[in-house]
């Protein structure tokens, strides 16, 4: 039997918000058209929460017609590390 991985979700997760102007030049798209697609559920979005010492970091990834732009923010939504 596999040993299980223990994992805890937040309540209240905090809310994010990342300038979505330099997601969408990452996948090829004007603001404005990565909103609408956004909106339509048309972007795959994934977030991950850092652990260890990667602690209080986020990874953002946002998946579009075989396009990925991954960001790695902090709470407050500002990059620390460059999109991918």
């Amino acid at each position: 039997m596999a040993k299980p991985i223990p994992i805890s979700l937040e309540e209240h997760a905090p809310a994010i918000e990342i300038e979505a102007a330099l997601v969408a030049e990452g996948l090829g798209l004007a603001p404005a058209e990565f909103m609408q697609l956004l909106e339509n559920r048309k972007i795959t979005q994934l977030c991950e929460r850092g652990t260890g010492p990667d602690e209080g970091l986020y990874r953002a990834s946002f998946y579009y017609a075989g396009k990925r732009v991954r960001l790695v923010v902090d709470a407050s939504g500002q990059v620390v590390e460059q999109p991918a």
